[in-house]
């Protein structure tokens, strides 16, 4: 798993899971895989301790059992063959996957398995079925004995060179991303909101006029608004007019705004030279205990910190995207980026080119920095789109639609990366059919598995 993984090891530690659980894991099934399942969560979620240390221990332990749970189902299945053990643990560790998408507070898709095959052949599958199909693809891969594997080593290579994006190349757009830099490790209330709109004022100042210059884009929320001020009447609309009326561009922002005393708003809005704001989204899934504090009356009662999160996001109701210059970009704030569908829905709607405007600066590491870069790069695949990330402190990127990453800053430093980026239309498979056929297909196929181990063990007392 980014930031330290190499994705073979992937299937190492899947294979090494599927043997132990087909033979000395079948007297404890569900401790052997909510072990395997801890020492895959406990790592690569510990991002989640600077949010809510509590939260982090919880996800981990319910995660795990998802995954224990799976094995239980795979095990009751597979008591009469191996062969129908394996199929029935790729299946159902595929469904738990598919549960945390969604469970709970809205899913949170971060540590996946697919995160980690970003760089693999089996990424190919995104465009195809996206991370659930991925997802299978690796786990039935690894848990397959040792013929079987070879078959399918072979079937990885076949699928690679069949060319599965559908989309059309129809012009290029050029774009500016700026990084103001800074510290990592810092929360609302440790820098001044001017002290960064300053930072990332100063960087777009660098950016000299070009007409080949199609727009300007700034990281999420990085104009903070506060009081009873609004973004309309503030210095910072000045100052950023100022700058779109010298590079003769829009520029794209991301603003927070106070909406009362208990929220605010987080959007990305589109700022004319003319000093017009012409189209805004706002941000639709919010993080838990970051952006918002479920049940917050509830925790409140029972003790727990959440002063942590003194005010809660308002969660957008306009579709996913928005226009500038012309041309209509899939917005997906932050870690909106690990929700397929999320970004699905700005493409749906026309939308040419993907952008991730984020902020990561609250986290000291990089884990879930280097996550967001890798599942940026599963959302180019799935829609055949470039994805421009950017971010205040780092990683800010430009991800090509065949998932290559280039241009990436380091964290911290500031600085202002252009390149000019094909932009698509048309649609993907997945993009045209979304996760419903591939969850009702693994559905189906453990029904199928089912009733062959059911056969074979009548068979088998016959």
């Amino acid at each position: 798993m980014p930031p330290w993984g190499w994705w073979p090891l992937a299937i190492v530690g899947c294979a090494m899971y599927a043997n132990s659980a087909v033979h000395e894991g079948r007297r404890a099934p569900f401790r052997t895989a909510t072990w395997w399942a801890l020492g895959w969560f406990v790592p690569s979620l510990a991002w989640m301790w600077f949010l809510t240390v509590p939260g982090y221990a919880i996800v981990c332990l319910l995660f795990a059992s998802f995954h224990g749970a799976a094995a239980v189902v795979a095990h009751l299945i597979g008591r009469v063959s191996d062969a129908h053990h394996r199929t029935a643990l790729a299946v159902t560790h595929t469904l738990a996957e598919v549960l945390r998408f969604s469970v709970p507070f809205g899913g949170v898709p971060l540590a996946t398995l697919a995160i980690s095959q970003s760089q693999s052949p089996f990424v190919h599958f995104a465009g195809i079925g996206g991370v659930i199909l991925v997802t299978f693809a690796v786990l039935l891969f690894s848990f397959s004995d040792r013929r079987l594997r070879v078959a399918g080593a072979g079937a990885v290579i076949l699928l690679v060179s069949i060319p599965f994006n559908t989309t059309t190349h129809e012009g290029d757009a050029t774009y500016a991303l700026v990084q103001g830099g800074g510290r990592q490790g810092t929360h609302v209330g440790d820098v001044e909101p001017r002290e960064v709109f300053v930072a990332h004022l100063a960087a777009t100042r660098n950016i000299m006029k070009d007409p080949s210059l199609t727009a300007v884009v700034w990281p999420e929320n990085v104009i903070n608004i506060t009081g009873k001020g609004s973004f309309a009447e503030s210095r910072e609309l000045t100052e950023l007019v100022a700058e779109a009326r010298r590079l003769d561009v829009p520029f794209i922002v991301g603003i927070t705004e106070d909406a009362d005393d208990d929220s605010f708003t987080n959007a990305q809005v589109v700022i004319q030279p003319d000093g017009s704001v012409t189209d805004r989204y706002d941000k639709k899934r919010r993080v838990p205990f970051g952006e918002y504090m479920p049940m917050r009356s509830l925790l409140k009662a029972l003790g727990a910190p959440v002063d942590l999160v003194p005010r809660d996001a308002v969660p957008g109701e306009t579709p996913g995207f928005v226009d500038a210059a012309g041309i209509r970009m899939s917005v997906a704030i932050s870690w909106e980026v690990f929700f397929g569908g999320r970004v699905n829905e700005g493409v749906a709607s026309g939308g040419r080119v993907i952008v991730n405007p984020t902020n990561g600066s609250s986290y000291t590491w990089t884990i879930l920095q280097t996550q967001q870069v890798a599942s940026s790069r599963l959302r180019a695949r799935e829609q055949g789109r470039w994805v421009l990330q950017v971010a205040p402190t780092g990683f800010t990127a430009f991800v090509s639609p065949s998932g290559d990453v280039h241009q990436r800053t380091a964290i911290g430093e500031q600085r202002v990366i252009i390149r000019t980026v094909e932009l698509h239309s048309g649609r993907t498979l997945y993009s045209r059919t979304g996760n419903a056929p591939y969850i009702c297909g693994l559905l189906l196929l453990l029904a199928w598995v089912m009733r062959r181990a059911a056969r074979a063990n009548r068979k088998g007392r016959s």
